[in-house]
């Protein structure tokens, strides 16, 4: 189940305290029609209504504007004292308002928040001894309360402020796990984004590298096929146009061998399955001489390892045309074991030229290999160059 964006989150959120303040002004209208208001006279019951509107008021908006939220908090208790209003009931939910802050507040707002409960509950134990603050509830509370700080043993002035920074540091503390528990979930889901993104980077280089590696493997046989016929021209007699003839068919059959299969990798991007006596009887056709053995019984192969097979072949043929002995026979040799299919092409190179890798093809085969579990090898054994590669059948 996919988890709330942000937007859904905050506006969630502003619901909740709108609801919140809706409570905070019912309870007020019930608290003012109780007996213990019933002696107040009117003007006071003016100021009674403007704590609750303005309590009322920081509960809705200490999600959108925690800054407001926390500045009525103190001024509406400051103003209280000045004008001598007694403390309601109601204004317990400033216990939501500390919630609300170390939930939705910036950094600036959650510690200014923290700071308040302290200098709050300090400020509450100085004026309750002054007596210069009262609390409207009735006589019985108020004693049970007051009981219960001095049965603490810790005199009444430790005990109220360790009363109220109870009362309000649970909510806060309450806020502060739940804000933490979000900023959490979401560098979660900016992790699982950026990974995401990262493999789905991956997955699109991946499919650029083997596009190139394909287009490589294909343009770079055919153009090995008519660049050897192309060369080959140049010592064919000028009275035999037959054989020059067949020498254009062969390079305008290479040539579109080459763009059908380029076309076919560029719109599927898939690899060719064809067949590997169909390579190597393309090849003769082209006029090469390929001499080509196979042992042991032909098995299936999963569609990964023929395309492997095809591509790793086509490559080794089109370096052995391309850097071996001009004329000289393709030997290419398949055996079929149990466990494995094995590959080998030789060519012979000519004598004393210096020992290299057969063109760049190599690392493109043992890439095509290594992914199926295979494994490339080639060396130069005097003047003859040997690739082997070899393909694990499970």
């Amino acid at each position: 189940m996919p988890s709330p964006n942000v937007g859904e989150m905050e506006d969630r959120g502003t619901l909740l305290c709108a609801v919140a303040a809706v409570a905070v002004l019912v309870s007020g209208m019930i608290e003012l029609g109780t007996e213990v208001w019933q002696f107040y006279s009117g003007t006071r019951h003016v100021l009674f209504a403007l704590v609750v509107a303005g309590t009322a008021l920081a509960v809705g908006v200490m999600r959108r504007l925690p800054w407001l939220a926390l500045a009525l908090a103190w001024l509406i208790p400051v103003c209280q004292v000045v004008t001598g209003t007694p403390l309601v009931i109601t204004q317990a939910a400033v216990v939501m308002i500390a919630f609300g802050l170390a939930r939705w507040g910036s950094p600036v707002i959650l510690w200014l928040s923290a700071l308040s409960i302290l200098a709050g509950a300090v400020t509450a134990m100085v004026l309750l001894g002054f007596d210069a603050l009262r609390i409207t509830i009735p006589s019985a509370s108020w004693y049970l309360i007051a009981g219960t700080v001095n049965e603490l043993g810790i005199g009444w002035q430790i005990g109220t402020f360790l009363l109220l920074g109870a009362l309000l540091g649970m909510p806060w503390l309450a806020g502060f796990a739940l804000r933490i528990s979000d900023r959490a979930r979401t560098d979660l889901a900016r992790a699982a984004r950026e990974r995401a993104q990262a493999e789905e980077t991956a997955r699109i280089r991946d499919a650029q590298t083997r596009l190139a590696r394909d287009v490589h493997d294909v343009v770079g046989h055919s153009l090995a096929v008519i660049l050897a016929q192309a060369e080959s021209g140049q010592y064919l007699a000028d009275d035999d146009p037959a054989a020059l003839k067949s020498a254009l068919a062969t390079i305008a059959t290479s040539a579109r061998t080459s763009l059908r299969d380029v076309r076919e990798v560029l719109t599927t991007t898939r690899d060719s399955a064809d067949d590997l006596d169909q390579l190597i009887g393309n090849l003769r056709d082209s006029g090469h001489e390929v001499l080509s053995s196979q042992e042991g019984m032909p098995l299936p192969l999963d569609e990964a390892r023929r395309t492997t097979a095809y591509r790793v072949l086509q490559e080794m043929l089109t370096n052995a045309i391309r850097h071996g002995l001009r004329g000289g026979a393709l030997i290419v040799r398949r055996n079929w074991a149990d466990d494995a299919f094995e590959v080998e092409v030789r060519n012979a190179v000519s004598p004393g030229t210096a020992e290299s890798s057969p063109g760049s093809g190599l690392d493109g085969m043992r890439e095509r290999l290594v992914a199926v579990g295979g494994t490339l090898s080639a060396s130069r054994n005097g003047d003859v160059f040997v690739a082997t590669a070899r393909i694990p059948l499970s």
